[in-house]
């Protein structure tokens, strides 16, 4: 049996290059529905990423009651004291809690190229200890702003995407002028917002209260020590979350969106490509009946035959799938686009073609040159020998 697949086979794939416009239409429909594929969930891939990157689990969040984002909560300063002195936050070099209350502002750059559509960024407004909870965030030009000051430091993201936010520029923001001192890079959703002193934030921008506040855990297991403290005092109404949680439960929405539309869109290029399949190796198996019909007459069995013209398909299949993962790393690997988070602002992320999605890529490549092929391997299989023979 497996010498005579073998055979078929090899007389299979030799006269491809016979038939390469028809075998053409398998390799580059294949090759749409992979890259197609991959370039979808490689975005909901990257923006993922950039966000769970953004949290740990040593940290723990604080918002108001309900809120669900930093965007929605609001807290007031006897609640900011309260949650920092909760126990199971760790202590900062100084002896005192390691926390840092921030407020949220939404502020409007140009994006590049783009002089006539603003879109809406994040100002986040953070105490010195901003920088103690965020080990990954580095300043790489320039320097940190200076308490008490309308300076600010801003994202690469920012810089890459948007107009006017490069050092040394002054943006205005609601009537009034911020001058950007430094560019930080943390490789996570912070490089997508603007940073400053809290307390001038809150003047500038009205603010009399906090947007959350974060916390220093003493072990990732004392979230739930924090949580039963803040929740169970009847002076607060808090959520509290450790860090990563909150930043992976903001791509839940984004995640199911894209991954219902890759599904859509893959399913329907996946049956043209089914039928396109179909087609092809119907007609191969029409060119080539007289010999298949000669060799089952010298003793090659129908299973044999079967074997081989789905060996075929599924080899078009592979090749068409690994064309169409490698275009769609080439193009959309890292591209940097930016798109609305969970707080209505803009969210600078980059495409990831992880080998997860390839991987997922090439088999459902091979499940469609599966399906395609088998019906005209039954075909040439069951087809008598003396009817073959007079077709060909």
């Amino acid at each position: 049996m497996l010498s005579q697949i073998s055979a078929i086979t090899g007389l299979n794939l030799r006269s491809i290059p016979d038939r390469w416009t028809s075998s053409l239409v398998i390799v580059v429909g294949l090759a749409g529905v992979v890259a197609v594929f991959c370039a979808l969930l490689a975005m909901s891939a990257g923006f993922a990423s950039t966000l769970q990157a953004s949290g740990r689990t040593d940290n723990a969040i604080v918002l108001r009651g309900g809120s669900g984002a930093e965007l929605n909560s609001g807290l007031d300063r006897d609640s900011m004291l309260l949650a920092r002195e909760a126990p199971g936050v760790r202590k900062g070099a100084d002896g005192k809690p390691l926390a840092s209350a921030e407020v949220i502002v939404i502020a409007e750059l140009v994006r590049q190229g783009d002089a006539n559509n603003g879109a809406n960024i994040t100002v986040r407004g953070v105490e010195p200890n901003a920088f103690v909870l965020r080990p990954q965030l580095k300043i790489v030009e320039g320097r940190a702003f200076k308490p008490g000051l309308r300076e600010l430091i801003v994202g690469r993201g920012v810089t890459r995407q948007f107009q006017g936010a490069e050092l040394g520029k002054v943006l205005r923001m609601r009537g009034s002028d911020w001058t950007v001192v430094g560019i930080f890079e943390s490789g996570d959703a912070y490089e997508s917002e603007l940073w400053g002193d809290v307390e001038v934030a809150q003047t500038t921008f009205n603010r009399r209260g906090y947007s959350s506040v974060l916390l220093g855990l003493e072990s990732p297991a004392a979230v739930r020590q924090v949580k039963d403290a803040l929740q169970s005092d009847p002076r607060l109404t808090v959520d509290v979350t450790d860090q990563q949680s909150y930043f992976s439960d903001q791509t839940k929405q984004f995640r199911l969106t894209i991954g219902f539309l890759a599904g859509f869109v893959t399913a329907i290029m996946a049956l043209g490509a089914i039928f396109a399949a179909l087609n092809t190796m119907y007609a191969a198996v029409a060119a080539r009946g007289k010999e298949i019909a000669t060799l089952r007459a010298l003793g090659f069995g129908g299973m044999a035959v079967v074997l081989s013209v789905l060996v075929e398909s599924l080899v078009l299949a592979l090749v068409g799938g690994l064309i169409g993962a490698l275009l769609a790393y080439l193009l959309f690997n890292n591209f940097s686009v930016s798109t609305l988070g969970q707080n209505f602002t803009q969210v600078v992320f980059a495409f990831k073609v992880t080998p997860q999605l390839v991987v997922t890529g090439l088999v459902i490549a091979l499940v469609i040159g599966f399906i395609g092929g088998l019906l005209p391997a039954w075909r040439a299989a069951r087809l008598p020998i003396t009817t073959a023979l007079r077709q060909g």
